[in-house]
């Protein structure tokens, strides 16, 4: 019989060999799989770190939320995994199905959708009693839509009622219905749209267009929020009843705590993310050891880049910010190498889509920004956040999965020709 010892290195080789096959099926760019590994990697140190207050909040180990997250990230790595498997040209097919698939969701989640810190964001699945931001799911079907009309519409994309219209309408309506619970969400998607439609060759004139239009209500906001806001006693005055609905106030609030930059209680977040800054110094206090993790809140998700700072230091804050643009550089080196349009405009947009919500979460965290509700992908606590990210990670190395066939293909006819040359010209010789 064998020993235990036996038994175990016969599991061991089982596993390493599972481990080599699975690895050599998995295509794409390298370089966007390591920094998967590493981001979900610091997410795990991070989020063990920094969760210690929310389980003492809701009475349960930091354990059982360390274990959450590492299942959450299995299953996101299993979905980029199968996702990549997928040829990028299905999700083309699926596009127009999953976009008006989003319209009634998004609908639903405002009137009828799980109010969680006084926004109507999620969505509760009853079977597995799994909250989602329908919003995600959205933000990613409108980008594989107009990665879809930008490749179908290049003869006529310049043109405003052909190829401008048919861009624009669907962002206005994915915006308006995401503005009302989560303003930065739809602004976020707003911006990112029209750089994607300016890259895909869109008149600028219409785009420029849209930006103006879209400034107006930016600066009746801001304008509303200088003017109730009290100087003296640091506070804003009593609304009106049209300026009291849904989030208005919260928005007003935001911007009077942005431009005024006090003390006061409504910019807590933005001060306690400024203390754990400036006591992390250059290198960090080290893991584990944050001590205002304790007072942010949210320091899980929403303030997790000033835990890592304060942790890990400036020069950690920095090394973060380079692998999202690292990311940035390899996606776009994808979109310059794949020839066909779709390719290359989703790949493009996904990717911009992921480091543009990282730079905002790194830009609120340091008082660049007003405090917004985005997370830093791969990296905060998260659930269908989470999974939603790895899915267009997963669609991002289909495309570049493909590309590297494509070449290969090339590559190798290339060489046959090159071989097929050769023997003619030996044959020539010969008769000669």
């Amino acid at each position: 019989m064998e020993s235990t010892e036996d038994i175990k290195l016969s599991g061991v080789r089982k596993a390493e060999i599972a481990a080599t096959k699975l690895w050599q099926r998995t295509r794409g760019d390298k370089v966007i799989w390591a920094i998967v590994i590493l981001l979900t990697m610091i997410s795990i140190l991070v989020v063990y770190s920094s969760i210690g207050s929310l389980a003492y909040k809701m009475n349960k180990s930091t354990e059982s939320y360390l274990f959450r997250q590492v299942g959450y990230i299995l299953l996101g790595v299993l979905i980029i995994y199968f996702a990549h498997r997928v040829n990028y040209t299905f999700y083309s097919k699926i596009a127009t199905i999953l976009f008006f698939l989003c319209i009634p969701l998004l609908i639903y989640t405002l009137k009828y959708g799980s109010n969680i810190n006084d926004a109507s964001r999620w969505i509760k699945l009853p079977v597995i009693n799994l909250t989602f931001q329908t919003s995600d799911l959205a933000k990613l079907a409108l980008f594989i839509y107009l990665s879809r009309l930008l490749s179908r519409r290049q003869n006529v994309i310049k043109d405003f009622r052909k190829g401008f219209l048919p861009l624009i309408i669907p962002v206005g309506v994915v915006c308006v219905l995401i503005a009302p619970a989560n303003l930065s969400t739809a602004a976020l998607i707003g911006g990112i749209a029209l750089l994607l439609m300016f890259i895909g060759r869109v008149n600028t004139k219409h785009i420029l267009a849209v930006i103006g239009i879209a400034m107006i209500p930016v600066m009746l906001l801001v304008m509303v929020a200088s003017h109730y806001y009290d100087k003296e006693t640091k506070t804003t005055k009593d609304l009106p009843a049209i300026l009291s609905a849904g989030r208005i106030p919260t928005w007003i609030k935001r911007v009077q705590n942005f431009s005024a930059g006090d003390n006061t209680d409504g910019s807590y977040q933005i001060q306690q993310a400024k203390i754990a800054i400036a006591t992390g110094g250059f290198l960090g206090k080290g893991p584990g050891k944050s001590e205002q993790r304790n007072f942010l809140p949210h320091p899980y998700s929403d303030f997790i880049y000033a835990v890592i700072i304060e942790e890990y230091g400036l020069l950690g804050g920095a090394v973060i910010m380079v692998i999202y643009l690292l990311f940035l550089y390899r996606s776009i080196r994808i979109f310059q190498r794949c020839p066909y349009a779709f390719g290359a405009f989703l790949a493009v947009a996904l990717s911009f889509t992921l480091v543009i919500q990282a730079m905002v979460n790194m830009a609120v965290n340091v008082q660049l920004f007003p405090t917004t509700g985005v997370t830093l992908p791969l990296v905060s606590m998260g659930g269908s956040s989470l999974l939603f990210t790895c899915a267009a990670i997963g669609i991002i190395l289909s495309v570049a999965r493909n590309v590297e066939q494509m070449e290969g293909k090339a590559a190798l006819q290339s060489e046959v020709a090159g071989v097929a040359d050769s023997q003619t010209d030996n044959e020539t010789t010969t008769k000669e």
